[in-house]
């Protein structure tokens, strides 16, 4: 199997005749490392380009945010957005950013901590960039939600919302938040959105 795209057109959807591996999505996504992979649960490879600067920079303000109050936390552990998870329902998702606890984390063997790790994160934000269609990115909270994790947040930048989804809970809105708080499992995170909105 040819594992490198050349000069396809992007984004890009395909379903392999056999289902990727998870060792050969893997090699895959090392052979084609400047695009953003990901599997859905029926076999459905997406393939998006990287993010623009613009995007990149409120993401980088994210993850260092995470990773900091992480830190302090020591409850758990912090990812960036080239991070993979093998979700229960067999897709492989990457989210912008994401928190494990760090007894779920601890518990995987080596080899899963080497791959994409089968582990739902237990807090994911998606920023969402210009390209993307909403109502995906909204399917896309709803199904991280049904895997396993317990908060995640949606973050727009155009619209200046963030939308925030729990187990068994309405979607709660938040129009110009000056920031969000965490609760649940990440309470105690705070991310101001100063960084985000500009």
């Amino acid at each position: 199997m040819n594992f490198a795209l050349a000069e396809m057109p992007l984004p890009l959807r395909f379903r392999p005749e056999t289902p990727m591996s998870d060792e050969e999505l893997m090699r895959f996504c090392a052979a084609n490392d400047f695009l953003r992979v990901e599997r859905d649960a029926n076999g459905e490879i997406l393939v998006m380009t990287p993010a623009g600067n613009k995007t990149g920079r409120k993401n980088t303000a994210i993850i260092s945010a995470l990773d900091a109050w992480a830190e302090r936390d020591g409850r758990g552990y912090a990812f960036d957005s080239n991070t993979g998870f093998t979700l229960p329902d067999g897709s492989m998702r990457s989210p912008d950013a994401a928190w494990v606890q760090a007894v779920r984390w601890n518990i995987l063997s080596d080899r899963d901590k080497d791959r994409f790790s089968p582990i739902c994160p237990d807090f994911i934000i998606e920023l969402r960039s210009p390209s993307d269609n909403l109502a995906e990115l909204e399917a896309k909270m709803e199904q991280w939600i049904v895997n396993g994790a317990q908060v995640a947040w949606l973050i727009d930048p155009e619209r200046q919302v963030v939308a925030i989804y729990r187990p068994g809970d309405q979607t709660e809105v938040q129009h110009h938040p000056s920031s969000v708080q965490g609760n649940g499992v990440v309470a105690g995170f705070e991310l101001v959105m100063a960084r985000i909105w500009d």
